[in-house]
């Protein structure tokens, strides 16, 4: 049966990771700034606090040793030993940072080192980046995961190691790195709003699995319901609530990303394409993916940078 989890995880194509560890003596305190990269964080020894920027104000949490943070679009965030309030906003940071072999040490050097940290982002390489980000928490918290602790020092090795395959080895590692983490945030239960949650819901998780198996097939909120064994009303809202969007718009982003993955491949015909994402004819699959991307599917297919350069 398809997993509509991995298929996510594989489309966004990870990429490149960057991994430096950190080392630090209490007090201590980091701001960043990112542009929207995906952040991950694994506490190795000690404990800290990380706050998560947001226009409502914020969250944070307090990490210990275990701990495993995964932010998929990261902005605005600091960090901080446990016996201070990470800095918010503009407020100013005195801690020092100094440069070390694969790494970072913060904080006093004078002072004992209590908090090792492995820290670093990497690219999501699929153009769906945004859409398919969207369909995940803002962040995910792990505790108590050792799977997740082990693959975070194979990543934080092999980015530092020059060995034969570094990269595929360093793609496939992220890849299970992330299946692992929204596997076990959707064990437990995430409360923002996406697909991990909605995963989590087991009527939700098998409607879409059946849609993630046939995303051609003549779907409607209706025949969705029977497969989660619900009413039509109350699945429509069960869905929008857990995953953030309506059944339809959310099949419909779906189709599109995978349309746009068999374009990219140039491997079947525009009919097939067309086809197996759901539409009878070309004329009417070419008329639905102009009006969600932006340009017909013959251009996309010659030229798929053109979307994103405002063509």
């Amino acid at each position: 049966m398809t997993d509509p989890l991995a298929e996510v995880v594989a489309l966004l194509q990870p990429q490149a990771p960057f991994a430096k560890r950190v080392l630090a003596s209490t007090p201590w305190a980091v701001r960043r700034t990112e542009l929207g990269q995906p952040f991950y964080l694994a506490v190795l020894e000690g404990g800290c606090q990380l706050h998560i920027d947001s226009p409502s104000g914020g969250d944070t949490l307090v990490l210990r040793a275990g701990d495993f943070v995964l932010i998929p679009a990261a902005h605005s965030f600091a960090t901080a030993s446990l016996d201070r309030p990470p800095p918010r906003g503009d407020e100013p940071v005195d801690t020092p940072i100094q440069a070390m072999a694969g790494g970072a040490r913060v904080g006093d050097p004078s002072r004992p080192v209590d908090t090792c940290l492995l820290v670093g982002h990497c690219v999501f390489a699929s153009p769906d980046a945004a859409l398919l980000v969207s369909l995940l928490p803002r962040w995910i918290h792990v505790r108590g995961e050792p799977r997740l602790a082990t693959l975070m020092q194979l990543v934080g090795e092999e980015s530092r190691a020059e060995r034969p395959a570094r990269e595929i080895v360093l793609a496939r590692l992220l890849e299970v790195l992330l299946i692992e983490a929204l596997r076990a945030a959707g064990q437990r239960e995430a409360s923002a709003p996406g697909l991990v949650r909605a995963l989590a819901d087991p009527p939700l998780a098998r409607a879409l699995r059946r849609l993630h198996e046939a995303p051609q097939a003549p779907w409607t909120v209706a025949r969705l319901a029977r497969e989660a064994a619900l009413s039509r009303s109350a699945f429509f809202e069960r869905f929008s609530r857990a995953v953030g969007q309506p059944p339809m718009a959310y099949l419909q982003s779906w189709r599109m990303a995978r349309a746009k993955q068999l374009l990219r491949q140039q491997t079947l015909p525009m009919a097939e394409v067309a086809e197996q994402v759901g539409y009878r004819s070309v004329s009417a699959f070419g008329v639905a993916f102009t009006r969600h991307v932006g340009l017909p599917p013959g251009r996309y297919a010659r030229d798929p940078t053109a979307v994103d350069a405002g063509a």
